[in-house]
């Protein structure tokens, strides 16, 4: 990807979310910012999640997976799941969470938690695109959603500065 095209798609602004999944009689998370709502009726969301990631594979086998948005207050846990340390299995041994009723790891320091349960898996580039309903959900404490603009990087495929001015970014005056 050229820096233009990195410029431009790094202006679509992303939830933060960490990815939880389980298998193995264990649980794993991930840094995600590839979510969205894709349907009103029924509603459903999407979540793009790379095919060599631990938790892909989990969520193929299991059908269901954790979205856990994390909040202004809660950012340590897009710099823990963001971070080095956590790119492995069991990488869960450095954060609170619990099971969820079925059995997917939430974390309470997230805004709000969804089970979600996979209806359709689209293979699409690198990625698959997980169609999924929402089974259960927990709020956690109230906060403001934290994005991809609130975050000294962004994610477009690889990992680049954050811009600051929009304006002067794309080289606007």
């Amino acid at each position: 990807m050229d820096e233009a095209e990195a410029r431009a798609w790094s202006i679509l602004t992303t939830g933060i979310y960490i990815l939880t999944t389980r298998g193995d009689g264990r649980g794993h998370g991930m840094s995600a910012s590839w979510v969205t709502q894709c349907s009103a009726n029924p509603p459903l969301l999407a979540a793009a999640v790379g095919r060599s990631s631990y938790s892909h594979g989990w969520i193929l086998s299991q059908g269901i997976f954790g979205l856990n948005v994390v909040g202004q207050r809660s950012k340590k846990l897009q710099d823990y799941f963001h971070s080095a340390a956590a790119r492995r299995a069991g990488n869960l041994d450095q954060v609170e969470w619990f099971w969820s009723p079925r059995g997917v790891p939430w974390l309470p320091l997230a805004l709000l938690c969804l089970e979600c349960c996979v209806v359709q898996a689209i293979s699409v580039g690198d990625r698959t695109l997980f169609v999924a309903s929402v089974s259960a959900r927990r709020w956690g404490e109230p906060d403001v959603p934290l994005t991809s603009h609130d975050l000294p990087y962004v994610f477009v495929g690889e990992v680049r500065p954050a811009m600051r001015r929009h304006s002067r970014f794309l080289g606007w005056s």
